[in-house]
């Protein structure tokens, strides 16, 4: 049996772009892709296909909320997106709306850093560059202690996927970095560094 061909990242994009209307969310998508091109380099893995996964990892968020993950399984089927990739955008909702839990390192890594995008977004619009292009991971471990800033981002999902990846906090966090550094400019974070 053929399993469906790999999309482009422009069929992701424009996929993309056609449920997400929000700016902020599809700086996030950027950022996520980013971070996953990113890793998958890191890993020897396929870029491109650890890319659209990343990009589309959200499709559904914005006008489905309430079936987040769930939603974007079905459009990705109706897509004929391939059985794996949309495996891998439906467990990085694991325990917080589907039981599909990340096994693959794609998966993993996705888990891992999707809110983590969104911590260190966080951080870096706060200082006085509002840049990743300059930031340590140090400055974000200061801010992940504070409980308060960045309130909505779940911080044990994020070391939960850590553990998953056999990988200390810190290095996560200076690869999300370096993955973000890549697509500064698009997602608005490039700043005066």
């Amino acid at each position: 049996m053929m399993s469906n061909p790999i999309p482009s990242r422009e069929t992701a994009l424009s996929l993309l772009k056609m449920y997400n209307k929000s700016e902020s969310l599809i700086k996030h998508a950027l950022a996520v892709e980013g971070v996953m091109r990113y890793m998958a380099r890191k890993y020897g893995e396929d870029e491109a296909v650890w890319g659209v996964v990343g990009l589309i990892h959200d499709l559904d968020y914005e006008q489905f909320p309430d079936q987040h993950c769930k939603k974007t399984e079905e459009i990705l089927k109706e897509n004929n997106w391939p059985d794996d990739l949309i495996r891998a955008v439906v467990s990085h909702g694991w325990g917080i709306c589907t039981d599909v839990k990340p096994e693959s390192t794609m998966e993993k890594v996705l888990f891992a850093i999707d809110e983590l995008t969104g911590l260190v977004a966080t951080s870096a619009l706060v200082r006085p560059t509002k840049s990743v292009m300059d930031m340590k991971a140090k400055s974000v471990k200061k801010k992940w202690k504070d409980k308060r800033f960045a309130a909505g981002v779940d911080r044990t999902i994020i070391q939960k996927g850590a553990d998953m990846l056999g990988v200390e906090l810190g290095d996560l966090i200076t690869d999300t970095i370096m993955g973000m550094r890549d697509v500064a400019e698009d997602i608005g974070l490039k700043g005066d560094a």
